[in-house]
């Protein structure tokens, strides 16, 4: 296995597969849309749409950024994504968070229709995963399914192993603690107040950070016997510069069996991962 688990390997082995799914599409008269709405100028979220849409069009699909003005009202807004979620030619629907303050406060978890969500984040989708889904036909969580299709890339075993996630958010943490588990992994979801924090990591076979808290975890939290696996989700920018993961790479990855960059790892995963949810969401059309 290689040191460092960059995600382009992943994505160029399995981008024909792709690219193939979408022809046979075409072939049925099905043409996969995908429509992410952007409110306002956010500068994170500007880069991430369009590398969305740059993947999306890569493996032959429609994507457009459907930008709105950080003023737009809640009632335009709403109206939009009924539109969307009515019209049989689109396919998927992703709204970029963070929305503007006037928005914020709108629960956007359900207002994509369950067989559009290609951010895998409606509740229907997500019960998928507490019956026992391992994600292969259905739209999970993106950030959890691009691990997995990592993991699956570089012969990462997870049946039996002892997994640690650190993080236990909506959009990675739980819903990735249920696809592990499916995945017959042993996990444990860890967050900033579990009290033996470093005692999980050292014991863990694969450890998964996932809180945004940028260098955090140091040799301390790992054996040093190059036995481990850590995949680094976290991505923080650093007041002097650049971006940082929640691991101290450059002073851990020696002590590793193999470790995810920050970034170039588990980041395009998660693109890769929308692509994926939006050709399935195509294909359950029909």
């Amino acid at each position: 296995m290689e040191k460092i688990l960059y995600a382009k390997p992943v994505i160029d082995n399995e981008i024909e597969v792709l690219k193939k799914k979408c022809l046979e599409l075409n072939s049925k008269g099905v043409h996969p849309s995908l429509k992410v709405i952007l409110v306002g100028e956010d500068a994170g979220s500007v880069i991430y749409t369009r590398n969305k849409k740059r993947f999306c069009e890569k493996i032959g699909a429609d994507c457009e950024i459907v930008k709105l003005d950080e003023q737009v009202s809640e009632n335009d807004f709403l109206e939009i994504v009924a539109n969307y979620n009515n019209d049989s030619q689109v396919h998927g629907i992703l709204i970029q968070l963070p929305l503007p303050a006037s928005l914020s406060h709108i629960d956007t978890t359900n207002l994509v229709r369950p067989e559009k969500d290609v951010d895998g984040f409606h509740f229907y989708n997500v019960a998928k995963l507490f019956a026992g889904n391992k994600g292969d036909k259905e739209l999970i969580p993106c950030t959890p399914k691009g691990i997995v299709t990592m993991c699956r890339h570089y012969g990462i075993e997870l049946e039996g192993k002892k997994v640690a996630i650190v993080g236990r958010s909506i959009i990675v943490g739980k819903p990735l603690s249920l696809l592990l588990t499916n995945h017959n992994a042993t996990v444990t979801l860890a967050h900033s107040r579990t009290a033996n924090l470093k005692e999980i990591t050292r014991d863990a076979d694969i450890i998964i950070t996932a809180i945004g808290n940028p260098k955090m975890f140091g040799k301390e939290y790992f054996r040093n016997d190059q036995s481990q696996i850590v995949l680094d989700v976290g991505i923080s920018s650093m007041p002097e510069g650049g971006i940082a993961g929640d691991c101290d790479f450059h002073q851990i990855k020696d002590q590793l069996k193999a470790i995810t960059p920050v970034p170039k790892g588990i980041g395009p995963m998660t693109i890769f991962s929308v692509a994926q949810n939006l050709l399935q969401a195509s294909e359950n059309s029909l």
